[in-house]
């Protein structure tokens, strides 16, 4: 069983809830738009960490963090991007990714918007966890927390507080 905390779009601000929100998490995904370096770094210390680059990040960030990264989780196939679309709106390199991986669990970020839902034509979990940054025209800072147990994925929270 391992505890995962997601988040996304920070752009290089990481909000003091997050320590406490993903205090149990036995990691951190950030699904890109990290920031800057100094932001990754302070994940990285805080949590085992796994990171994508998103469209703001710069050389220093996208010559450590892969645009696209596959891997497993207990028995669960991980996919994560910065830009996916959603469900019935995957961008074009995102459902070739989905396509040709055929994951359990799509994580993206990009569009600000948290969304959780279950893909039934690709048999996924599609989850965009938002922004937990205060750049942008989100009104909320949002973040996810759940566990994977063997191929199960379950207990499913949401931390969504006011950018003010």
């Amino acid at each position: 069983m391992i505890r995962i905390g997601i988040l996304s779009d920070t752009h290089s601000f990481i909000h003091p809830r997050i320590y406490e929100f993903f205090k149990d998490c036995d990691e951190i995904w950030h699904a890109g738009d990290i920031g800057n370096f100094q932001s990754a770094e302070e994940l990285r210390k805080f949590k085992p960490f796994r990171a994508v680059y998103g469209n703001i990040d710069g050389g220093e960030l996208r010559m450590i963090f892969p645009r696209d990264l596959v891997f497993f989780v207990e028995n669960v196939k991980v996919v994560m991007t910065h830009i996916g679309g959603y469900p019935g709106h995957y961008e074009k390199r995102a459902r070739e990714l989905i396509v040709k991986e055929k994951p359990k669990l799509f994580v993206t970020g990009h569009s600000h918007i948290l969304k959780i839902l279950f893909d039934k034509k690709y048999q996924l979990l599609f989850i965009n966890p938002g922004a937990a940054g205060k750049y942008g025209l989100h009104k909320s800072i949002t973040m996810v927390r759940f566990i994977i147990d063997g191929d199960q994925m379950k207990d499913l929270e949401v931390l969504d507080i006011s950018r003010n």
